[in-house]
Parts: C-alpha cells; structure tokens; sequence
C-alpha cells in the first residue's frame, strides 16, 4: 500500500559492506510507467534494501527502514513529501505537515529540469 523512501544520488552512495549478499529482482509489468524497477534484496533475510529505476537514472530508491539511526529518521529522512495521493485510501490521514502531491515529486521535478 505505501513505503517510506529516500532517493540517493548515486555519486553520493557507498556500499561498505555486504553487496555482494545483494539479490536482484527485475520487473516492468505492475510499473505504471512500464519502464523497469530492479529490486535489490538481502539474500539471508529478504529485506527489501533499494529500487533501481530506468526512470531515474543517476538515482537509487532507499528504504527507510533499513537505516537503524533514530535521529537520521528525526531529521535528514524526516517525511518532506507524500507522493501518489490520489490512490490513499480513506483511512489513512494525510502526514500532518507533508507536502501532499497527486503523482512523483520527483519524477515531475526531473521532467521540468529537461525542458
């Protein structure tokens, strides 16, 4: 239904350890954009880690999640946008205080820049 993200610019992203126990997962179909989502897992625990996506090129999708510093969650990855809006369910509140966009912030932030 909804997950947490941050978008990393890969200049800016070092795996210190552990790539090697990364598994891949590929797909386009359930995309709306059709393009492809590579999902990289943990092979020991099946932990959802990053997305790779072709209509992001330069950029990884991070799980939230999978940053165990409280107050990087607190501040850095505090939520700044909620993002596919339209499709909320109605029991789920807007996050007080979060910009609330219809699509991708981000994706219609990238296509602005290329005009």
């Amino acid at each position: 239904m909804f997950a947490s993200n941050f978008i990393v610019d890969d200049k800016q992203l070092e795996h210190v350890r552990g790539q090697d126990n990364l598994k891949k997962f590929a797909q386009s179909t359930t995309i709306r954009s059709g393009n492809k989502m590579t999902n990289h897992f943990c092979s020991t625990c099946g932990t959802l880690m990053y997305r790779v996506g072709e209509a992001f090129p330069g950029v990884s999708i991070l799980r939230i999640g999978t940053v165990d510093d409280f107050n990087l969650h607190e501040t850095k990855l505090k939520a700044r946008i909620e993002q596919f809006t339209k499709d909320r369910v109605g029991w789920l509140a807007p996050v007080e205080g979060v910009k609330q966009v219809v699509g991708s912030e981000y994706k219609d932030r990238r296509a602005n820049a290329q005009l």
